[in-house]
Protein backbone atom coordinates (compact mmCIF):
# COMPACT_ATOMS: atom_id res chain seq x y z
CA UNK A 1 0.00 0.00 0.00
CA UNK A 2 1.74 3.24 -1.38
CA UNK A 3 1.95 5.79 1.49
CA UNK A 4 -0.31 9.26 0.99
CA UNK A 5 2.14 12.01 -0.28
CA UNK A 6 2.93 14.84 2.58
CA UNK A 7 1.10 17.54 1.88
CA UNK A 8 2.38 20.77 2.99
CA UNK A 9 -0.47 23.18 4.73
CA UNK A 10 -0.48 26.99 3.79
CA UNK A 11 -0.96 28.37 6.81
CA UNK A 12 1.06 25.79 9.17
CA UNK A 13 4.22 27.42 7.10
CA UNK A 14 2.52 31.15 7.09
CA UNK A 15 2.36 30.10 11.00
CA UNK A 16 6.03 29.32 11.12
CA UNK A 17 7.54 32.47 9.30
CA UNK A 18 5.38 34.56 11.77
CA UNK A 19 7.13 32.58 14.45
CA UNK A 20 9.84 32.61 13.94
CA UNK A 21 10.06 36.35 12.89
CA UNK A 22 9.08 37.25 15.95
CA UNK A 23 10.68 35.09 18.24
CA UNK A 24 13.52 37.10 16.09
CA UNK A 25 12.29 40.57 16.61
CA UNK A 26 11.96 39.41 20.73
CA UNK A 27 15.05 38.37 21.03
CA UNK A 28 16.96 41.53 19.25
CA UNK A 29 14.77 43.91 21.51
CA UNK A 30 15.44 42.17 24.48
CA UNK A 31 19.22 41.80 23.79
CA UNK A 32 19.18 45.76 23.20
CA UNK A 33 17.65 46.20 26.81
CA UNK A 34 20.92 44.41 28.05
CA UNK A 35 19.83 40.72 28.03
CA UNK A 36 22.06 39.12 26.89
CA UNK A 37 23.12 35.32 26.01
CA UNK A 38 20.23 32.61 27.07
CA UNK A 39 18.60 35.43 28.77
CA UNK A 40 17.38 37.26 25.25
CA UNK A 41 16.21 33.80 23.71
CA UNK A 42 14.38 33.03 26.63
CA UNK A 43 11.75 36.35 26.42
CA UNK A 44 10.32 34.74 23.06
CA UNK A 45 9.36 31.78 24.50
CA UNK A 46 7.87 33.57 27.13
CA UNK A 47 6.45 35.73 25.41
CA UNK A 48 4.74 33.14 23.21
CA UNK A 49 3.73 30.65 25.75
CA UNK A 50 2.18 33.56 27.83
CA UNK A 51 0.25 33.69 24.25
CA UNK A 52 -0.82 30.07 23.41
CA UNK A 53 -2.07 29.80 27.42
CA UNK A 54 -4.39 32.64 27.66
CA UNK A 55 -5.82 31.28 23.69
CA UNK A 56 -6.10 27.52 25.25
CA UNK A 57 -8.02 29.32 28.05
CA UNK A 58 -10.34 30.88 25.70
CA UNK A 59 -11.31 28.08 24.04
CA UNK A 60 -11.62 25.90 26.76
CA UNK A 61 -13.64 27.50 28.87
CA UNK A 62 -15.20 30.54 26.84
CA UNK A 63 -14.15 34.09 27.13
CA UNK A 64 -13.74 35.91 30.07
CA UNK A 65 -11.66 38.88 31.65
CA UNK A 66 -8.63 37.04 33.21
CA UNK A 67 -7.82 34.86 29.62
CA UNK A 68 -8.57 38.05 27.39
CA UNK A 69 -6.19 40.37 29.82
CA UNK A 70 -3.27 38.21 29.51
CA UNK A 71 -4.34 37.53 25.86
CA UNK A 72 -3.94 41.45 25.29
CA UNK A 73 -0.76 41.81 27.26
CA UNK A 74 1.70 38.60 25.44
CA UNK A 75 -0.08 40.77 21.98
CA UNK A 76 0.63 43.78 23.05
CA UNK A 77 4.22 42.80 23.54
CA UNK A 78 4.86 40.69 20.78
CA UNK A 79 3.27 43.24 18.75
CA UNK A 80 5.32 45.83 20.32
CA UNK A 81 8.67 43.84 19.86
CA UNK A 82 7.82 43.58 16.06
CA UNK A 83 7.33 47.40 15.49
CA UNK A 84 9.92 48.36 17.72
CA UNK A 85 12.56 46.45 15.83
CA UNK A 86 10.99 48.55 12.37
CA UNK A 87 13.52 51.14 12.90
CA UNK A 88 11.00 53.45 14.78
CA UNK A 89 13.76 52.41 17.76
CA UNK A 90 17.60 53.12 17.82
CA UNK A 91 18.59 49.06 19.35
CA UNK A 92 21.80 51.21 20.23
CA UNK A 93 20.40 53.64 22.37
CA UNK A 94 17.48 51.80 23.73
CA UNK A 95 15.41 54.11 26.50
CA UNK A 96 15.59 53.58 30.20
CA UNK A 97 11.82 52.84 30.19
CA UNK A 98 11.93 50.03 28.03
CA UNK A 99 15.27 47.98 29.89
CA UNK A 100 12.87 48.20 32.68
CA UNK A 101 9.68 46.74 30.86
CA UNK A 102 11.50 44.29 29.47
CA UNK A 103 13.62 43.30 32.74
CA UNK A 104 10.04 43.14 34.64
CA UNK A 105 8.57 40.75 32.08
CA UNK A 106 9.64 37.67 33.60
CA UNK A 107 7.66 38.15 36.72
CA UNK A 108 4.63 39.28 35.30
CA UNK A 109 4.53 36.64 32.73
CA UNK A 110 5.27 34.06 35.59
CA UNK A 111 1.98 35.60 37.45
CA UNK A 112 0.00 35.55 34.31
CA UNK A 113 0.67 31.99 33.49
CA UNK A 114 0.16 31.12 37.38
CA UNK A 115 -3.04 32.75 37.05
CA UNK A 116 -4.70 31.13 33.87
CA UNK A 117 -3.34 27.61 35.09
CA UNK A 118 -5.32 28.01 38.70
CA UNK A 119 -8.17 30.35 38.49
CA UNK A 120 -11.40 28.17 38.13
CA UNK A 121 -13.73 29.41 35.40
CA UNK A 122 -16.48 31.44 36.18
CA UNK A 123 -19.45 29.02 36.86
CA UNK A 124 -22.30 29.82 34.31
CA UNK A 125 -25.59 31.35 36.55
CA UNK A 126 -28.13 28.81 37.26
CA UNK A 127 -31.48 30.01 35.91
CA UNK A 128 -33.61 30.97 38.96
CA UNK A 129 -36.29 27.36 39.51
CA UNK A 130 -39.42 28.20 38.44
CA UNK A 131 -42.31 28.69 41.13
CA UNK A 132 -45.71 26.83 40.70
CA UNK A 133 -48.08 29.71 39.57
CA UNK A 134 -51.13 27.92 41.76
CA UNK A 135 -50.76 27.68 44.94
CA UNK A 136 -51.42 24.73 47.10
CA UNK A 137 -55.18 25.56 48.54
CA UNK A 138 -56.33 23.53 51.21
CA UNK A 139 -59.55 21.59 51.63
CA UNK A 140 -62.07 24.01 52.73
CA UNK A 141 -64.99 21.38 54.01
CA UNK A 142 -66.90 24.58 54.60
CA UNK A 143 -67.42 24.81 50.81
CA UNK A 144 -70.84 24.25 49.71
CA UNK A 145 -71.23 21.31 47.56
CA UNK A 146 -72.07 21.42 43.96
CA UNK A 147 -75.79 22.13 42.62
CA UNK A 148 -76.45 19.74 40.48
CA UNK A 149 -79.13 20.39 37.70
CA UNK A 150 -82.73 19.09 37.90
CA UNK A 151 -83.86 16.53 35.35
CA UNK A 152 -86.35 18.04 33.08
CA UNK A 153 -89.86 16.55 33.45
CA UNK A 154 -90.61 14.31 30.48
CA UNK A 155 -93.22 15.66 28.46
CA UNK A 156 -96.36 14.51 27.78
CA UNK A 157 -97.39 12.17 24.76
CA UNK A 158 -98.87 14.08 21.92
CA UNK A 159 -102.47 12.98 21.18
CA UNK A 160 -102.93 10.19 19.15
CA UNK A 161 -104.72 11.48 15.66
CA UNK A 162 -108.11 9.97 14.95
CA UNK A 163 -108.32 7.39 13.11
CA UNK A 164 -109.81 7.47 10.17
CA UNK A 165 -112.39 5.27 8.63
CA UNK A 166 -111.06 5.17 5.09
CA UNK A 167 -108.08 3.06 4.62
CA UNK A 168 -105.52 4.31 1.90
CA UNK A 169 -105.74 2.26 -1.26
CA UNK A 170 -102.60 -0.06 -1.97
CA UNK A 171 -100.28 1.29 -4.55
CA UNK A 172 -101.18 0.09 -8.05
CA UNK A 173 -98.89 -2.20 -9.32
CA UNK A 174 -96.55 -1.33 -12.00
CA UNK A 175 -97.63 -2.37 -15.55
CA UNK A 176 -95.00 -4.87 -16.63
CA UNK A 177 -94.62 -6.27 -20.32
CA UNK A 178 -95.88 -9.32 -21.38
CA UNK A 179 -92.35 -10.35 -23.12
CA UNK A 180 -90.67 -9.49 -19.57
CA UNK A 181 -93.07 -11.59 -17.69
CA UNK A 182 -92.48 -14.61 -19.92
CA UNK A 183 -88.45 -13.90 -20.13
CA UNK A 184 -88.61 -14.03 -15.72
CA UNK A 185 -90.97 -17.11 -16.07
CA UNK A 186 -88.09 -19.20 -17.82
CA UNK A 187 -85.38 -17.59 -15.67
CA UNK A 188 -87.49 -18.74 -12.53
CA UNK A 189 -88.34 -22.14 -13.91
CA UNK A 190 -84.20 -22.62 -14.58
CA UNK A 191 -83.76 -21.83 -11.11
CA UNK A 192 -86.66 -23.90 -9.43
CA UNK A 193 -84.56 -26.90 -11.97
CA UNK A 194 -81.28 -25.99 -10.86
CA UNK A 195 -81.59 -25.55 -7.30
CA UNK A 196 -85.68 -27.10 -6.46
CA UNK A 197 -86.65 -23.67 -5.01
CA UNK A 198 -88.51 -20.90 -6.54
CA UNK A 199 -87.16 -18.20 -7.19
CA UNK A 200 -87.39 -15.30 -4.56
CA UNK A 201 -87.54 -11.34 -5.78
CA UNK A 202 -84.15 -10.27 -4.88
CA UNK A 203 -82.75 -12.89 -6.85
CA UNK A 204 -85.00 -12.27 -10.03
CA UNK A 205 -84.09 -8.61 -9.30
CA UNK A 206 -80.41 -9.48 -9.54
CA UNK A 207 -80.81 -12.13 -12.43
CA UNK A 208 -83.30 -9.71 -15.13
CA UNK A 209 -81.11 -6.32 -14.16
CA UNK A 210 -84.21 -4.32 -12.81
CA UNK A 211 -85.43 -1.69 -10.02
CA UNK A 212 -86.53 -3.56 -6.66
CA UNK A 213 -90.56 -2.05 -7.38
CA UNK A 214 -90.55 -3.77 -10.67
CA UNK A 215 -89.32 -7.30 -9.38
CA UNK A 216 -91.55 -7.35 -7.23
CA UNK A 217 -94.40 -7.19 -10.10
CA UNK A 218 -93.22 -9.31 -11.66
CA UNK A 219 -92.78 -11.78 -9.01
CA UNK A 220 -96.54 -10.93 -8.31
CA UNK A 221 -97.35 -12.08 -11.91
CA UNK A 222 -95.43 -14.93 -11.90
CA UNK A 223 -97.52 -16.83 -8.69
CA UNK A 224 -100.51 -16.12 -11.01
CA UNK A 225 -101.14 -19.40 -13.23
CA UNK A 226 -99.78 -18.83 -16.89
CA UNK A 227 -102.35 -17.22 -19.12
CA UNK A 228 -103.85 -15.16 -16.63
CA UNK A 229 -101.42 -11.92 -16.30
CA UNK A 230 -102.79 -9.10 -18.23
Amino acid sequence: MARPALRIDAVLVQAVIAGALSFAHLHDLAAAAGQTGWKAWAYPVSVDLLLVAAWRRLRADGPSRLAWCWFLIALVASLGANIATAGLLDLDDVPAWLSILVAAWPALAFMGGTLLAHTPADPAPTPPALSDPTPDIPPDDTQPEPVTAAEPEPAPDPPAAPATEQTSAPPTAAPVPAALVEHARKVADDHHARTGRRIDPDTLRARLGVPPHLADAIAAQLTRPEGSHT
